[in-house]
């Protein structure tokens, strides 16, 4: 389900559900979430490459669990602690894993295939984005009316700018590749297939600098982990009013509605 290895002072985390375009369930979800924490305490390794197995990146959380009420159990209500984004302070899981984290150390999205809904919210989470020549990003959770809960709605305007992130969200369209590179969605595009290698030598070369500096100046020009806990809660508090239509919308999937991000069938 989520295979690990490493890579000198990389670590390499695949998300393998490959029948499922890698979406995330509740298990899985836990176990990145645990990843992630192992990762940042973790003295040995310095930077993360985070992908997906068979040719998918993540089409985003497993509406099917959804629709049965999975992960209800640890997901958590709408009253979420201070402190949730702070490792050091307990923090709980978000429906994807590590959404609610900032970490020390970068994390890199190696994407092939698909990175929609939750998936692209994972991607946004991640600190750089590699993509193959015939990736696409997209909020196809529009067409259920599942609403960003990973800090979607927070992390895009930051990236590619308010209005860019506006006609994202609204109209759910797909983003490929080339026009992702030109928006600042993708930091690299590199030839199908190759995201993964690349990845893996782009976060071998930061492993070379001196890590208290890069860590350093990785964390000022993010924002304070407390200005990102508040935007995050007010995400969740928003989508808290529309997760029944999403539940609907997570059921219409399950019973075979609008595969591959058909948005003609909803």
């Amino acid at each position: 389900m989520l295979q690990i290895e490493t890579h000198g002072r990389v670590r390499l985390l695949t998300l393998n559900r490959p029948q499922a375009r890698n979406a995330v369930n509740p298990a899985l979800a836990r176990a990145l979430f645990d990843a992630m924490l192992e990762f940042e305490a973790n003295p040995e390794v310095d930077v993360a490459v985070l992908t997906g197995a068979g040719g998918a990146y993540c089409a985003g959380f497993d509406l099917k669990a959804a629709a049965g009420g999975e992960g209800a159990e640890w997901i958590g209500g709408l009253d979420i602690p201070a402190g949730w984004s702070d490792p050091a302070a307990q923090p709980l899981p978000s429906p994807m894993g590590p959404a609610r984290l900032m970490l020390s150390k970068p994390v890199i999205a190696a994407i092939e295939g698909p990175a929609v809904a939750g998936g692209m919210e994972l991607a946004l989470w991640c600190d750089m984005r590699v993509m193959g020549e015939s990736a696409q990003f997209g909020v196809f959770c529009r067409r259920w009316g599942v609403p960003l809960i990973d800090g979607g709605t927070v992390r895009l305007p930051m990236v590619v700018g308010q209005g860019r992130a506006n006609d994202l969200i609204l109209t759910g369209r797909a983003v490929p590749a080339p026009e992702a590179l030109a928006m600042g969605l993708a930091d690299r595009v590199v030839g199908e297939g190759q995201a993964p290698e690349a990845a893996l030598a782009l976060a071998e070369s930061l492993t070379r600098f001196p890590q208290g500096c890069l860590r350093a100046d990785h964390l000022s020009a993010r924002p304070a982990p407390a200005e990102l806990a508040a935007r995050l809660r007010r995400e969740w508090a928003s989508a808290g009013m529309v997760l029944k239509e999403g539940v609907r919308g997570a059921a219409r999937f399950a019973a075979g509605h609008g595969r591959g991000g058909d948005f003609g069938d909803i």
